[in-house]
């Protein structure tokens, strides 16, 4: 069977742009959440978020067709960025003919919903056109409509264009779950010699109007906003909600000879992936954590590891009332005894949550403890919830022995996903 590594990383975050920052972020426990800047939320009970504050948007360099959607849907930006990192990482600055055969390289890609930019309607409502014929006509004699509407995959097309990956290629909108899956598809596609590299991960952002008060009104997100950077609290007893972050984490993994023969630096090997679906509620876990508990089963078993090989979980931790002892409970069930002994943190309580990029900016965050030998803290954990016992590495980060991690993601609407990587065996 092909085995799977990864060569190079970039990642796009609330605690640091870059992987050498992002690092940095983790190994200080680092607080990315505040008031948001990026508009006014001063109406909304939530005014908080886990934004990107070290990027000009404007000075990041796109193609001229392109330039003009891209920087105003700030996501595709942020994931151009990481994904540049990634090739740079894993390739060097030299031309797409130096890589892979394009048929032999894919992309496989996560992202969050299309943007609308409504304010270009209202020039037309304000000169009097509101019947939808006429509102039609008009915005097609302007330069609006091409502006109006931004696809989902806008930014994966320029990064798979980027990245020279004419093979196999998809865009994950899975929510919380994406980038995870997208992840675990491009294993699976080199791993079964579909390709043989792969560009993959996840990009998004929901702080903006919609987003933020779409949240609000399903009243998931903590309104805690005096709180600002110790908002995000994930197994907290006073947790009331988790907040939102944006960013991208991308890496390209490639097939371990071809990367070898090449001399690639390998960060990882990434080994196992599992993904289930609860099929109960849109909100709510399943109450039974079967779902989540069978993903997790089924990366070990994909892997062909035993519960007792994994040194570190970094937990989907929301920091919401129903996920997270839902979440303590699946990893009981799959670990047993050991699951006391095993350090569990997650960064959401850093970052916030990043919806379709969450899952690949928390898989890098494992390498980080996989590499450094840090497991990241899970910070503002000060009152530890009775129904959350395992070891969450509260406040600071821990120094630890670390070699196979466990990256969790269980969404919306009851997705689970879950990849296992390690150090090269």
């Amino acid at each position: 069977m092909r085995r799977v590594v990864v060569t190079g990383a970039g990642v796009v975050s609330p605690i640091g742009t870059g992987l050498p920052a992002f690092f940095e972020g983790l190994r200080r426990g680092r607080p990315g959440v505040d008031t948001i800047r990026s508009f006014d939320a001063g109406g909304l009970p939530t005014r908080i978020a886990g934004e990107v504050r070290d990027m000009d948007l404007e000075a990041v360099p796109l193609p001229e067709a392109e330039g003009f959607a891209l920087r105003r849907d700030p996501k595709s930006v942020f994931g151009i960025v990481a994904a540049r990192e990634a090739l740079a990482g894993a390739f060097g600055a030299g031309p797409r003919t130096e890589r892979y055969e394009p048929s032999r390289m894919g992309a496989f890609l996560a992202t969050g919903l299309e943007i609308f930019h409504l304010e270009d309607i209202v020039p037309h409502v304000r000169a009097g056109i509101v019947d939808a014929p006429r509102l039609l006509e008009s915005l097609e004699a302007s330069p609006a409509l091409a502006r109006l509407q931004i696809p989902a995959d806008l930014g994966a097309r320029r990064i798979a264009r980027e990245a020279g990956a004419e093979g196999f290629y998809s865009v994950n909108v899975s929510a919380c779950t994406a980038s995870t899956q997208s992840l675990g598809e491009a294993f699976r596609a080199i791993r079964d010699g579909r390709v043989d590299a792969a560009i993959t991960g996840g990009y998004d952002s929901m702080v903006n109007p919609l987003g933020v008060g779409g949240f609000c009104l399903l009243e998931a997100l903590s309104t805690r906003n005096d709180l600002r950077g110790a908002a995000s609290r994930p197994f907290d007893a006073r947790r009331d909600g988790f907040v939102l972050g944006e960013g991208a984490g991308i890496c390209v993994l490639e097939e371990y000879e071809e990367a070898r023969k090449r001399s690639a630096p390998i960060l990882a090997e990434v080994l196992g992936y599992g993904s289930t679906l609860d099929a109960y509620r849109v909100t709510d876990p399943a109450p039974d954590h079967a779902g989540a508990a069978a993903a997790m089963g089924a990366a070990l078993a994909d892997a062909g590891l035993p519960a007792a090989e994994v040194d570190y979980i970094n937990a989907h931790g929301t920091g919401t009332r129903a996920n997270d002892p839902a979440e303590v409970a699946a990893i009981r069930s799959v670990f047993g005894e050991r699951a006391d002994r095993i350090p569990v943190s997650s960064t959401k309580s850093q970052i916030g949550h990043l919806i379709g990029a969450a899952g690949a900016v928390e898989f890098l965050a494992a390498l980080f403890a996989l590499k450094k030998g840090i497991v990241p803290a899970t910070i503002n954990l000060t009152d530890p919830d009775p129904e959350c016992d395992l070891d969450f590495v509260p406040l600071i980060p821990r120094r630890a022995p670390v070699r196979t991690v466990m990256s969790n993601s269980f969404g919306f609407g009851g997705q689970n996903a879950v990849i296992l990587a390690g150090e090269l065996r």
